[in-house]
């Protein structure tokens, strides 16, 4: 009976070989022949915004690379969710790909009701670029000029200043929350439907601080109606020399970077994956796409899928250590 069983198993285990072969074989085809028809570029936020425009920078460069049209699409709605979902659940065959930025690790460390996880559902391809934000105020309503001077005044006078976002729960949101919690002080967050509304708003002196891209700031500050006291950066940016880092202004190991990443389906081939991060770090190189990039701030910077998948790890365990320490309310 015992030869018989392990006979069994034996040849059980030999025609499970026999099926792997050719399906190895298909998958190794696959990946050699990718992309051999359009891709789609899934972009998770509204047309304008700092992921759609990186997104469309690297679908063109990518159509040039590939020789296949890869087409940028839009899918907004639920600070990011559902293009994200949208891309876990896509046919696994790494024709459905997904900008992410840094708002998506801060969503999955606090929202436990998404209809995906990010690190089992998802495969992580490569990070795109990093992009430093600067906190910046309306001079008319906050009469301070360093980060010393606006944690002594924010220690002043608590609860009495108001930072604006672009929503509940997104990296703007949880910059100011770090500041706070590091700085000791109480601040009032203010939410809006998006990043282009947060100016406006600031300009008209309905919120007083705030912390975004300088991109969107810069054309305020020759007039004084904005004002920067720093980036949000580990060291200064030679994009922006003349600000310092809030860490050597006066809060030390404070630091938000809004990095942007390419994801697709957790079921892709691992061959087609490395095909796509091929495609990505090759277009990263390419002169015009960093000089684009360059313009609104952003930095190339390109990594293997497990260098991505590790930083998206520590970018949702940094954030849900501070709402947890921070005891923030996320139902606003």
């Amino acid at each position: 009976m015992f030869r018989i069983m392990t006979f069994s198993r034996l040849a059980a285990a030999l025609a499970a070989s026999a099926c792997l072969v050719p399906a190895q074989a298909a998958q190794s085809d696959a990946a050699k022949d990718y992309p051999s028809k359009p891709v789609r570029f899934i972009v998770p936020f509204a047309p304008g915004a700092g992921t759609d425009t990186t997104a469309r920078t690297l679908a063109q460069k990518l159509s040039d690379i590939w020789g296949q049209q890869v087409v940028a699409d839009n899918r907004t709605g639920a600070a990011g969710a559902i293009g994200v979902d949208l891309t876990a659940k896509a046919v696994p065959d790494g024709y459905t790909i997904c900008l992410i930025s840094a708002s998506h690790s801060v969503n999955s460390a606090v929202n436990p009701k998404l209809p995906y996880d990010l690190t089992k559902d998802l495969a992580a391809v490569s990070q795109a670029s990093s992009l430093f934000y600067v906190v910046y105020l309306n001079p008319k309503t906050l009469p301070v000029n360093s980060i010393k001077e606006l944690i002594a005044y924010a220690k002043a006078n608590p609860g009495k200043i108001n930072f604006g976002s672009s929503g509940t729960g997104g990296l703007q949101h949880f910059a100011g929350e770090m500041f706070a919690h590091m700085a000791g002080v109480k601040i009032v967050h203010v939410p809006y439907k998006g990043t282009a509304a947060v100016i406006p708003a600031m300009l008209a002196g309905d919120v007083q601080l705030g912390f975004g891209t300088l991109f969107g700031v810069r054309p305020h500050i020759p007039s004084g109606r904005l004002k920067v006291l720093a980036i949000t950066a580990g060291k200064r940016s030679p994009a922006a020399p003349e600000y310092p880092t809030v860490a050597e202004a006066g809060l030390p190991g404070y630091e938000v970077d809004q990095w942007y990443g390419v994801l697709t389906s957790a079921k892709v081939p691992p061959a087609i994956v490395m095909k796509i991060n091929a495609g990505i770090q090759e277009a990263l190189k390419s002169p015009d796409v960093v000089k684009r990039f360059q313009a609104d701030g952003s930095t190339p910077t390109g990594s293997t899928p497990q260098q991505f998948s590790a930083h998206i790890r520590s970018e949702i365990a940094k954030w849900r250590k501070l709402a947890k320490e921070a005891h923030l309310q996320l139902s606003e």
